[in-house]
């Protein structure tokens, strides 16, 4: 239980320091998903998989979403197209592929191993989580739902592309 502990979590800060000491974003995102994914081992080998499902499911397929969301507000055009080129070169994938490797083989392990001794473990129902979510965490839900609504809005106005005027008498710049 040990081991099977301290590996996701050797992994999740190799990689969270990876994130924030890479320079292209799309570098980082990818140290980023498997950052998330670390934690959910972790949360799992802790006994608690329901919430690893939520890391998952929530935090890593919420930012890849965003993540799409953001590069298709910006448009970047050619730049893009240069970018995906350059993102389908094997080099990329080095590194975030072999720490999802290793967690992927932690987790087998864990999986055939059966080995609860260690933490003990409650289980914890999705229905104990929405009234938690809901009554006690409600206000701390209802500010992060406000901040994801105020990036999105303010992606899609630093996205959007200042159109020139074609009037004769007015040759300034339009929103």
């Amino acid at each position: 239980m040990q081991l099977g502990f301290y590996i996701p979590a050797v992994i999740a800060i190799i990689s969270s320091i990876l994130v924030i000491t890479r320079v292209n974003a799309v570098h980082a995102l990818l140290y980023l998903i498997v950052s998330l994914f670390s934690v959910a081992v972790v949360f799992f080998t802790l006994g608690s998989p329901f919430a690893a499902a939520l890391e998952i499911i929530i935090y890593a397929g919420a930012i890849m979403v965003l993540f799409i969301f953001a590069v298709m507000l910006l448009n970047l055009g050619k730049e893009a197209d240069v970018e995906e080129k350059r993102l389908l070169n094997f080099k990329l994938w080095i590194g975030p592929g072999i720490l999802s490797l290793i967690l992927l083989i932690q987790l087998f392990v864990i999986l055939l191993s059966n080995n609860t001794s260690g933490i003990e473990s409650q289980i914890i129902t999705p229905k104990e989580v929405g009234i938690s979510l809901f009554h006690k965490y409600l206000l701390g839900v209802e500010l992060s739902g406000l901040l994801l609504m105020s990036g999105i809005v303010g992606a899609f106005y630093l996205g959007e592309k200042k159109k020139k005027s074609r009037h004769r008498f007015f040759q300034g710049e339009n929103k």
